[in-house]
């Protein structure tokens, strides 16, 4: 099985490396950053991916988005610092099989990555059991966000620009100011500087 690894730490690659060597049969290719990533799975074909959200330049559902235009047939982990529901919720709708915070142990990781490379999904059992409680609960208004929403406010507390937006998106720099302005009517914020603030506290970022 083919194996890539795509995450921005050099050390948690190395870390993971070596806990997948366990894994039968396993070819494990990594990458830093979305465009690595992207040219290796073209490259490489690769049966799973293990993707990190919290990437430089193209964010993970940006880059999960692209990764499935290119295989639909893909199969894609998330594993991410980020446990929040509404980040789970994000990735699965967008096509990852399954979802893991960087707390999990690593028995669990080997047994998401063997369930999701089997064709099945998994998702951590302190994670699915928030995302059940939150639909029983009124949803929180950044349910209302579509994916490319959340990238560009992630691209925003980083301190990019528009402009430096649209281009890492390959998008039109009206589309990122018309979307920017959707967002705001959507969380309520009438100033950018209040929805790089607000991306900044709710750690979109």
């Amino acid at each position: 099985m083919k194996i890539l690894l795509v995450d921005d730490h050099v050390i948690v690659r190395s870390g993971l490396r070596g806990l997948l060597t366990s894994v039968a049969g396993s070819q494990i290719t990594e990458a830093g950053n979305g465009k690595d990533a992207l040219q290796r799975l073209r490259q490489d074909r690769p049966d799973l991916v293990v993707l990190d959200l919290n990437l430089p330049g193209i964010g993970g559902l940006e880059l999960l988005r692209r990764m499935l235009l290119e295989d639909k047939a893909l199969r894609i982990l998330v594993l991410s610092m980020h446990a929040e529901p509404l980040y789970v919720a994000r990735a699965m709708e967008v096509g990852a099989r399954g979802y893991l915070s960087k707390n999990a142990s690593a028995d669990e990781l080997l047994a998401a990555v063997r369930r999701v490379a089997a064709g099945d999904r998994y998702i951590e059992a302190e994670i699915a059991q928030e995302l059940a409680l939150q639909a029983v609960s009124p949803g929180h208004s950044l349910q209302d966000l579509t994916e490319r929403d959340l990238e560009i406010m992630r691209l925003l507390a980083k301190g990019m620009t528009l402009a430096e937006i649209a281009d890492a998106l390959g998008i039109g720099y009206k589309t990122v100011a018309n979307t920017c302005s959707h967002i705001k009517s959507k969380l309520g914020v009438t100033r950018t500087n209040e929805l790089v603030r607000l991306a900044m506290m709710l750690d979109v970022a």
